[in-house]
């Protein structure tokens, strides 16, 4: 397993409020089941907010709950490598929850990023981050982009079975 996956125990060992000597520790969250040019856009931008990105990552059942039956695609462990082996990310943590709440809470980065296609208010630990005197960013999402389309194009230009073939 990589070394950047990390336990949300191992990431507020190395990257708590106490241990970041002024570093600026960014979060992000979400299932990244097949990587696409969004998600590494949104990544980028996110890393250039702070000196450290983490990233909180679905679990295979929470994507079940959100995402429905048959995702997610790649199991937990493989979506982390991915992630884990960009340039711009620092360390993945991954939850089983619907929510990434609970590693927010704990972890208090110093700032939450999450696509421009989020209301502001609906932005889950936006509340905690600004209490601990962090700051929520919205990031523009690249138009074009998005995991049910790519499956659903996928779906669409698979051979159908036919009875008696």
């Amino acid at each position: 397993m990589h070394p950047a996956i990390l336990t949300l125990e191992e990431a507020i060992l190395r990257f708590g409020r106490e241990k970041r000597n002024g570093q600026r520790v960014v979060f992000t969250n979400g299932c990244f089941d097949l990587l696409h040019p969004g998600h590494i856009s949104s990544l980028e931008q996110a890393r250039v907010l702070g000196d450290i990105l983490i990233i909180g990552l679905n679990s295979d059942k929470s994507v079940r709950q959100l995402k429905g039956e048959g995702r997610p695609v790649l199991p937990a462990n493989e979506r982390a490598e991915i992630l884990a082996a960009m340039e711009c990310v620092d360390a993945v943590v991954i939850f089983d929850d619907l929510t990434p709440r609970e590693v927010i809470a704990r972890l208090l980065p110093d700032v939450l990023v999450k696509g421009g296609d989020w209301a502001g208010d609906k932005i889950v630990g936006r509340e905690e981050v600004e209490a601990a005197g962090g700051q929520v960013v919205s990031v523009p999402v690249v138009s074009g982009y998005s995991t049910t389309e790519i499956l659903r194009k996928i779906r669409e230009s698979a051979p159908s079975s036919r009875a008696g073939s």
